[in-house]
């Protein structure tokens, strides 16, 4: 036998070399249980969330003070078409909601359904009733977004004191796609707008939630979690956070043509079509010459 062969046999029965063994990977350290994450994992959001820089403070404000209808169309020109809701109930007519969108989803309760969010629960350590979870959960000035598939009898996601608890965890407000309980208790939170589908004095009976911070219908529209909510008398607007600084500077640029449109209205000195939707050209030249001395707020 060659001496090249006995070599290599040799090798092959010792096994590694020691300086191979000393240097060889740890034990990969077990992955994450998917199932017990404190958010349900989504594809979806796995695959959005690099492009979701979340919506700061300062411009929720700034949302808070130009007109739904003027956000609306900025996030149009976007192409997010399917973003507004109405023919909702809602608690304080008159009170702007803005906020960030926390989102759950419920479904028709069934036994095998009620054993796995039980189970669920247990090993996530997690409270199975998603209207007590979300006083543990909630963060200041997010607004929780309920998918109810507007059921309301023995579906209402709160009622008083739950409700309190959900508010005095720094909630801006809640959106129900189905029921709320206790509605006069409700009424008097001036600083707490909640939107429902129905009121009905029964408790939750026939939903369970089934899923926690991941995409929900609501209505005619996809809401996905962190997505900026506004609602007014009108209805609600949801879009994702990215687009929130185009979306202010969109409803800014809006209200202030519109603001010298109305002037032009109110002078007299012009027909309607020569100001709206358009400019004609002669008060193209008008409104360039109101701008030096309207400056930008």
């Amino acid at each position: 036998m060659k001496r090249t062969s006995v070599l290599t046999l040799a090798a092959a029965l010792l096994g590694p070399p020691l300086f191979a063994q000393a240097v060889a990977a740890p034990p990969a350290a077990p992955a994450k249980d998917l199932k017990f994450s404190r958010d349900t994992y989504s594809p979806i959001m796995e695959m959005l969330r690099p492009a979701r820089t979340p919506v700061s403070d300062a411009q929720l404000a700034k949302l808070k003070a130009v007109p739904i209808e003027a956000v609306w169309g900025a996030v149009q020109k976007q192409k997010y078409l399917f973003c507004f809701v109405n023919g909702m109930q809602m608690t304080q007519p008159g009170t702007k909601l803005v906020g960030r969108a926390l989102t759950m989803r419920y479904l028709p309760v069934r036994p095998d359904i009620q054993e796995a969010v039980e189970a669920l629960g247990k090993g996530g350590d997690w409270d199975t009733g998603f209207n007590m979870r979300a006083s543990d959960d909630i963060k200041p000035g997010d607004v929780l977004v309920v998918e109810l598939a507007g059921a309301v009898d023995r579906a209402t996601f709160m009622g008083d004191v739950t409700g309190l608890a959900i508010k005095t965890a720094g909630a801006a407000g809640v959106v129900i796609d189905g029921g709320l309980r206790d509605l006069g208790e409700f009424l008097p939170m001036k600083d707490f707008p909640v939107y429902y589908r129905g009121a009905h004095a029964s408790a939750m009976a026939d939903q369970v939630g089934v899923e926690w911070n991941v995409p929900v219908r609501i209505g005619n529209v996809t809401v996905l979690p962190g997505d900026v909510v506004i609602g007014d008398d009108s209805g609600l607007l949801f879009f994702p956070p990215q687009l929130a600084e185009d979306a202010i500077k969109g409803a800014e640029d809006t209200v202030y043509t519109e603001t010298f449109k109305r002037e032009m209205v109110r002078t007299k000195k012009y027909r309607t079509n020569q100001i709206y939707p358009k400019l004609s050209p002669e008060l193209e030249k008008v409104f360039e010459e109101w701008k030096k001395t309207h400056p930008r707020s």
